[in-house]
């Protein structure tokens, strides 16, 4: 499997000068990443939103050391929704953050980050919008459910990150539905060792549907966060079964990937968010969408051989 190999050269220095120094890796990149800038972003977000579509947004960079980093990727995201405000979307337009962005990594990280994203939650919910905490690797998880348990007493709307690969996650999905958070579920995109997590896909498929079966029955708010045309048919069936409306649950998908199915989703009724990424610090995002999905790995390789 190529999936943990490309995983294993996200976190390597020689690997990344190498990509970047690449001539064809920009445009390559510009499919998933559409900016590196709020300037250039803003216009990408009237777009899409102009289209019936809702999305999530991201500011990419996890390589924090030190806490003025962590503060620097604070005030990244209180920019994006100081520029949001006049657009006056609402919950169109949501925030993801990566809490190793806001120092979670560091000496006293777990205080460290929730000082750090609190400012962000707090300024989203003044501009009528929220924030979802993205899941990383398995060793960060009980920090980061403490820090949403933590936000929503005062911010409800809240939402978090579940992985369906990992072991522990159908005792976490069955506490979040019983809870009513909102949940945006994701099959895994971290190299995570067999005591930990399936490592087969039918292992990984058949516990994401067991997982989403249990938040569509719950009290809380689903995100189907898949591109799998299979699961996004039995995530429509489950919503069904489960007596929810169109505007009880969403799907999310990258930006890029897929982008007559988020079309076709939203002219159907449903709720569909296109998570979308900027930012100059794209090495560690971009080589996880190769990994994620085998079809990406392709279309790098092929522009490779095209324009190299």
């Amino acid at each position: 499997m190529l999936g943990p190999v490309i995983l294993a050269a996200s976190r390597s220095d020689r690997m990344r000068r190498l990509v970047s120094a690449a001539p064809v890796t920009k445009p390559v990149v510009d499919r998933f990443i559409p900016g590196e800038t709020v300037d250039q972003i803003v216009p990408i977000i009237r777009e899409l939103t102009d289209q019936g579509l809702e999305l999530t947004m991201d500011v990419v960079g996890e390589d924090i050391t030190t806490p003025a980093q962590a503060e620097a990727a604070r005030d990244a995201y209180l920019e994006l929704i100081d520029r949001l405000k006049p657009l006056d979307l609402g919950t169109r337009a949501e925030m993801s953050v990566k809490l190793s962005m806001f120092g979670q990594a560091l000496e006293g990280g777990h205080e460290l980050a929730l000082n750090n994203v609190r400012p962000v939650v707090e300024a989203a919910a003044e501009i009528g919008t929220t924030v979802t905490l993205d899941a990383e690797d398995h060793t960060t998880l009980d920090s980061m459910f403490a820090i949403h348990e933590d936000l929503r007493k005062d911010f409800p709307q809240t939402g978090c990150v579940i992985q369906a690969y990992l072991f522990r996650t159908e005792a976490d999905a069955r506490r979040l539905a019983d809870s009513g958070s909102r949940v945006r579920l994701v099959k895994g995109a971290y190299k995570e060792p067999a005591e930990v997590a399936y490592q087969q896909r039918h292992e990984i498929d058949k516990a994401y549907v067991r997982i989403l079966r249990m938040l569509m029955e719950g009290e809380g708010y689903p995100m189907i966060g898949s591109h799998d045309p299979r699961l996004i048919s039995i995530g429509q069936e489950l919503a069904r079964t489960a007596g929810r409306k169109l505007d009880e649950y969403e799907f999310q998908m990258l930006y890029g990937i897929r982008g007559d199915e988020h079309l076709r989703l939203a002219a159907e009724g449903h709720r569909m968010r296109v998570y979308t990424a900027y930012g100059t610090d794209w090495y560690g995002y971009f080589m996880r969408r190769l990994a994620e999905k085998p079809a990406n790995l392709r279309f790098f390789a092929r522009s490779m051989v095209s324009k190299g």
